[in-house]
């Protein structure tokens, strides 16, 4: 595991407190900027050279009508990205960031052509998970080759000069299992943790709740205890890959955006299962399910943005990466009081 440098981040700061502007007067843009150079080895980093990555996966729990869309709308959606044609599509290209995407078990066959937009990896561990409500949703040997896929992708990216890693997810019935983590990992209520996902009416949240709760309480009896077992017990293919995605990143020394809800989710896996990947964590915004904020306390952070999103694919992440590359531009690029020949308030 890659540590965060302490001096570098005492200089990024001294730096940050010799630019033409009142100390402190950037708000969150210099602790930005400084969270950042002690994480990329640089007092002033160049630009950011994110990679975004989608993974996508069915969940067997949509059987009991907690999404308001069909489950062959995953692999359809596999297919939008492909062809370019969905909102994460759009928002990578206008934030200049590489996009793919990863099935790593989606249930029904889709058409991938072969000009991809977005280049697609068929990896897939199984057509979906078991009904989370009735049985695990994995077996735990499942659980870790999704894992590990996360893993192996993540070090790809990073192979490739990558320096920020943004993880996106695409599945029909994500939030029922993201909750049920919610629920496992942070205590909060099933009430507190099911929103209304893709759309679903209150009657159908309610019955959500009740799905839920009875898979955690199912788990529970079933004598689940620690992080990866209950990722198995009720999570998802993608939550996994998620999860060893974030994790590669961390030990590799590569800081992560975070997106929403299931990304938070598979977030918490991560850190509960090894602590130190909570300091390469950065929260992009906070979603509109109801779940989310107890797991950004849980993981000791603080949105970026608030804009009711709750669309996934990563792209409430995307949307804030122009706010990161213009604090570290701000950082890196603004005239200190010295090289300007304006006088510092210390020395009047």
């Amino acid at each position: 595991m890659s540590r965060i440098n302490a001096e570098l981040t005492a200089a990024a700061l001294a730096h940050q407190n010799t630019l033409t502007k009142p100390p402190g007067s950037l708000g969150r843009l210099e602790d930005l900027a400084v969270w950042f150079a002690a994480r990329l080895g640089n007092v002033a980093p160049a630009r950011l050279m994110p990679a975004i990555v989608v993974f996508a996966a069915d969940h067997g729990v949509a059987a009991e009508g907690v999404s308001a869309f069909p489950m062959e709308v995953t692999g359809q959606m596999v297919s939008n990205f492909v062809n370019g044609g969905a909102a994460i599509n759009v928002l990578a290209r206008e934030a200049g960031a590489a996009l793919s995407v990863v099935d790593v078990g989606v249930a029904h066959d889709y058409p991938h052509p072969a000009r991809q937009i977005a280049p697609l990896f068929r990896t897939p561990v199984a057509r979906g998970t078991r009904n989370l409500r009735r049985e695990a949703a994995m077996s735990v040997a499942e659980c870790t080759l999704a894992w590990n896929i996360g893993r192996e992708t993540a070090l790809e990216a990073i192979s490739r000069g990558k320096n920020l890693l943004i993880g996106g997810e695409m599945g029909i019935a994500n939030t029922t299992a993201a909750a049920c983590l919610a629920v496992a990992l942070t205590g909060v209520s099933p009430d507190d943790a099911v929103g209304n996902g893709t759309g679903i009416d209150d009657g159908r949240r309610v019955h959500k709740v009740a799905v839920v709760a009875e898979a955690v309480e199912r788990a529970r009896k079933a004598g689940t205890s620690n992080p990866r077992e209950w990722l198995a017990e009720v999570g998802g293919l993608e939550i996994a890959a998620l999860a060893g995605f974030y994790t590669a990143a961390a030990h590799a020394g590569v800081p992560v955006l975070l997106d929403g809800f299931i990304s938070t989710a598979a977030a918490l896996v991560a850190v509960r299962d090894d602590p130190s990947v909570g300091e390469w964590l950065l929260a992009s915004h906070a979603s509109q399910e109801r779940g989310h904020r107890a797991l950004l306390t849980a993981l000791n952070l603080e949105s970026l943005v608030d804009l009711r999103l709750r669309l996934g694919e990563a792209s409430g992440a995307a949307l804030v990466l122009p706010l990161l590359q213009s604090a570290l531009a701000l950082h890196r690029d603004m005239a200190t009081f010295a090289s300007a020949g304006v006088s510092d308030k210390a020395d009047q």
